[in-house]
């Protein structure tokens, strides 16, 4: 499962001599995540993923991330449609501040608003909502995006602390899903860890109320019962290749449970 910024090209830092013409024309198409089949999550959107996406979490050390599951290949997203469409109600965050992102030189200490170029909403045509006015101030729009990606930075910073706690307790163990497709095709996908029940319920009292105490207990459970939605992503599959035969996901540990 990759969690790199996979759905970023030309990402350049956002300041008005580069960009005091440009203006950034956002849809509904969602294309430029189509090959990526795990974004990160952050913990306050937990409640609101957990409906339909298996949360996971991918990475080690400081790059331990949530992450919810997407597809079952490599640069496959079935949660976009053949239109472009994300097809369920929860876009997760990281998806929805493309085009734009924070970029730092010295660990987050400065960050630097950036976009990507690339972006087929970019242009210089006036269409959609400019970054900068005819006297280069920042615009409304622009203002907005500031708050978003400071907020989903604020987020960040809390579900690291929140993973820290969970590797600290030895809570996470590796874990693949085996997928048999209709076709019968069997199809395995490895590289992510979850939280082991057993574990979880062998923690000494003062843990869990500390866990219980910033929410974190909250987020275990959410996580856990997320993992039923790992069948669902096969609902996502082409009509072409989708029968409507029973499908499972076979869940298994791998050689390590201690991280």
């Amino acid at each position: 499962m990759d969690t790199q910024l996979l759905i970023y090209g030309q990402v350049e830092a956002v300041n008005k001599q580069r960009h005091q013409d440009w203006s950034i024309k956002a849809g509904k198409d969602f294309n430029f995540a189509k090959k990526v089949n795990s974004v990160p999550l952050m913990a306050v959107e937990f409640p609101s993923a957990a409906a339909d996406y298996s949360i996971v979490f991918a990475g080690s050390g400081d790059d331990l991330l949530p992450v919810v599951v997407m597809g079952i290949r490599e640069e496959e997203n079935l949660y976009i449609d053949a239109q472009g469409t994300w097809n369920v109600d929860y876009v997760p965050a990281f998806v929805r501040r493309y085009p734009f992102v924070f970029a730092s030189t010295d660990n987050g200490d400065t960050l630097t608003l950036c976009v990507d170029e690339n972006y087929e909403g970019c242009n210089q045509e006036g269409r959609g909502e400019r970054l900068f006015d005819a006297d280069g101030e920042r615009t409304q729009y622009l203002g907005k995006v500031l708050d978003f990606l400071q907020d989903y930075q604020q987020h960040f910073q809390r579900t690291q602390t929140f993973c820290k706690q969970l590797t600290k307790l030895g809570l996470l163990e590796d874990m693949g899903a085996k997928f048999t497709l209709p076709s019968g095709e069997e199809r395995t996908l490895s590289g992510f860890k979850v939280v082991n029940r057993d574990k979880l319920k062998a923690l000494p009292s003062e843990d869990v109320q500390a866990l219980f105490g910033n929410d974190g207990l909250e987020l275990i459970y959410l996580h856990m019962h997320s993992m039923q939605n790992l069948n669902k992503v096969l609902r996502h599959l082409p009509a072409s290749t989708s029968e409507q035969a029973e499908t499972a996901a076979d869940l298994s540990a791998g050689d390590s449970t201690q991280h």
